[in-house]
């Protein structure tokens, strides 16, 4: 598997900018390892505790998560951004 960059994520409450890789899990594996704080519990989609507004793009879960994700949210424990996408933490 390669860890060429495959998409941005842009962090819209700073502007921050950071690039996805096609060997990283998750949103929030990414996140993590440019050791940005984020809140989360399970890692597989279960409590909903990463949950974060998607301001603009797509992801595509790993697995169907078993929390509620309503309209213009994403769980970023276990999604991966389908292209560039924005997101707001808070």
């Amino acid at each position: 598997m390669s860890d060429k960059p495959t998409a941005s994520i842009t962090l819209a409450d700073n502007s921050q900018c950071i690039e996805f890789s096609t060997g990283c899990p998750s949103v929030l594996h990414c996140l993590e390892n440019q050791k940005i704080d984020v809140a989360y519990q399970c890692r597989e989609g279960y409590c909903g505790a990463c949950r974060a507004t998607l301001v603009s793009g797509q992801v595509q879960y790993n697995e169907e998560p078993l929390a509620f994700v309503r309209e213009g949210e994403i769980l970023l424990c276990c999604c991966k951004p389908n292209g560039n996408i924005s997101i707001n933490l808070k």
